[in-house]
């Protein structure tokens, strides 16, 4: 690829509000996919980066939009590459069962968004962009795979501030 395709990367948020306590064993399948799971997110092309708790494996003890809720971040070189991981892999299995282990959403649980490559979200500015999608919805800044933006449609607004409310 030429360096301009590697100008911008794609970063994603999702948060699972858990029916149970992780180690309640009505969850015990889905904590036994982590590993594995995320050992093929790892190794997927196109994989960048995921959010893990020092000294951890996974992201699933840090709970910064509540005690119930896990959140998954992670940067991706390109929409397709996590659009394969998500839905033409392991990680199928997961989502297929989803309901087993979370509670449906009624609002937007899933937020992409474009950095600069080499930018690492942090848990904060990832919130505020599924923030941003559940106040405002879709825009270069915060979108899904339904209602994606480009790369060049969100080159404008990669270094700039959050709109004001």
């Amino acid at each position: 690829m030429t360096a301009a395709a590697h100008a911008a990367h794609l970063a994603q948020l999702n948060v699972a509000t858990l029916r149970h306590p992780l180690d309640d064993p009505r969850v015990a399948p889905f904590v036994e996919m982590l590993d594995p799971v995320n050992a093929a997110a790892d190794g997927a092309p196109g994989f960048v980066w995921r959010l893990v708790e020092d000294g951890e494996a996974d992201a699933t003890g840090l709970r910064p939009a509540g005690e119930d809720v896990i959140v998954n971040l992670s940067v991706w070189e390109t929409q397709e590459a996590l659009w394969d991981f998500a839905y033409r892999s392991g990680h199928l299995e997961v989502m297929r069962r989803r309901r087993d282990w979370f509670v449906r959403h009624v609002e937007a649980h899933l937020v992409l968004w474009w950095v600069p490559a080499g930018h690492l979200p942090t848990v904060g500015e990832a919130l505020e962009r599924l923030a941003d999608l559940r106040a405002h919805g879709p825009s270069p800044r915060a979108f899904t795979f339904a209602t994606s933006y480009t790369a060049a449609e969100a080159a404008p607004g990669l270094h700039a501030a959050p709109p004001t409310p």
